[in-house]
């Protein structure tokens, strides 16, 4: 089932009144709109541009209906809504659905409060299943061509799935299709999530280093614990939802820099870093297929995500004396007793502990009255042979 609307929902004066101040905030004329000053504060060159972007969410559960919420009040050209699920009263813990809404399609009530928020979106509802054969030739499709322009793909695909087969289809269609997409998730307890940005030939896909239910070809439905039900927290979900978010501006509006992967622990606050790279063995022939592509174009055109930082120019072109300047700080300095100074990310240790100052200094042979002699009488000896 598919579905478009672009209307508003409310038929009230006062809500009217609402929704127009809304659309106005990506108006450049509007001198109060909060995020157009981001353009006057030189964060983005062009902030109106979003409103030249489409997105596709697949998966409008606790992160995708958040991100779809947020891309909304941000000014978002198009989304593409993907979901089969229906809004249940155990979805009421999250940010987004309300009660009156339990019993309809996650896509349509989503639509409803999303053409509320602003209607100057414009929304594609897609309600079914994109794993199933016939389906993801639909899902395919929705995305290759849904775009603002005709026929044009989306310029970005978001995952919010719950599930290892939704994200093998998703990272399945983005390789064949060259599309750049965000895999997100939340842990099964509710204290952690990540986002990964995917770049197909470039960056690891979700097919490179798959997780092991995924290598085996095990049924993860056979996974299910009786009687054991995943957790969720609003926070968790929020939290995730919003570095997706942000990160998916950074790359539509190119500014700042777009994190590979950026893991969240709630239970210590730690945000974990990384780069990950493709699997030049990966069993999914389009992935090996764009790594080949990526390698083959010139350095020049490689790693091009976001501004890129101005290069040092030296302070003097000529150097006829070869002179170097060379950084002799060290990073772990030690201390009395004999600890390093925390210069690593929180949540990381060192794999040994520094030696300490003490026990080498003791360690340390000390120079001796005799010998001084000894270096003396060589000294002489020297003398002697160089004379005769």
């Amino acid at each position: 089932m598919e579905s478009q609307n672009t209307a508003p929902t409310n038929d009230g004066k006062e809500g009217r009144k609402r929704i127009e101040k809304m659309s106005a905030e990506v108006v450049d004329s509007n001198p109060y709109s909060r995020l157009m000053a981001l353009q006057r504060m030189g964060i983005v060159s062009d902030y109106e541009n979003i409103r030249q972007k489409s997105v596709a969410i697949v998966g409008i559960g606790g992160v995708g209906s958040v991100a779809a919420d947020m891309l909304t009040r941000c000014g978002i050209g198009k989304l593409l809504l993907f979901d089969y699920d229906k809004v249940e009263l155990a979805n009421m813990n999250r940010l987004f659905y309300t009660p009156d809404q339990a019993g309809l399609s996650k896509v349509d009530a989503a639509m409803k409060t999303l053409n509320f928020i602003n209607p100057d979106v414009a929304i594609v509802t897609h309600s079914y299943n994109i794993t199933t054969v016939s389906n993801f030739a639909q899902f395919m499709e929705a995305i290759a061509t849904g775009g603002l322009e005709p026929g044009s793909p989306v310029d970005l695909v978001l995952s919010c799935v719950d599930n290892f087969e939704a994200r093998m289809a998703i990272n399945t269609a983005c390789n064949e299709l060259m599309l750049y997409w965000f895999e997100s998730g939340v842990s099964e307890n509710a204290v952690s999530g990540h986002i990964q940005f995917v770049r197909p030939g470039e960056t690891a896909c979700f097919g490179c280093a798959p997780p092991l239910v995924v290598a085996e070809n095990i049924d993860e439905k056979t996974l299910k614990r009786e009687g054991v039900c995943a957790a969720s927290l609003p926070t968790t979900m929020g939290i995730v939802a919003g570095v997706l978010v942000q990160n998916t501006l950074k790359y539509l509006l190119a500014f700042g820099t777009v994190s590979d992967y950026l893991g969240y622990n709630a239970m210590t606050d730690f945000f974990p870093k990384m780069a990950l790279k493709p699997n030049p063995t990966c069993d999914d022939r389009f992935c090996v297929q764009r790594q080949r592509e990526y390698l083959a174009r010139p350095e020049s055109e490689r790693n091009v995500q976001g501004p890129q930082p101005e290069p040092e120019m030296p302070v003097h072109e000529e150097n006829p004396y070869g002179i170097e300047l060379v950084d002799d700080t060290e990073d772990d300095t030690p201390l009395d007793d004999g600890t390093r100074t925390s210069n690593i990310s929180e949540g990381l240790e060192y794999a040994f502990p520094a030696a300490n100052t003490s026990t080498i200094e003791e360690r340390t042979p000390s120079t001796s009255a005799a010998d001084s002699a000894s270096l003396d009488q060589l000294m002489a000896q020297m003398n002697s042979l160089y004379r005769s």
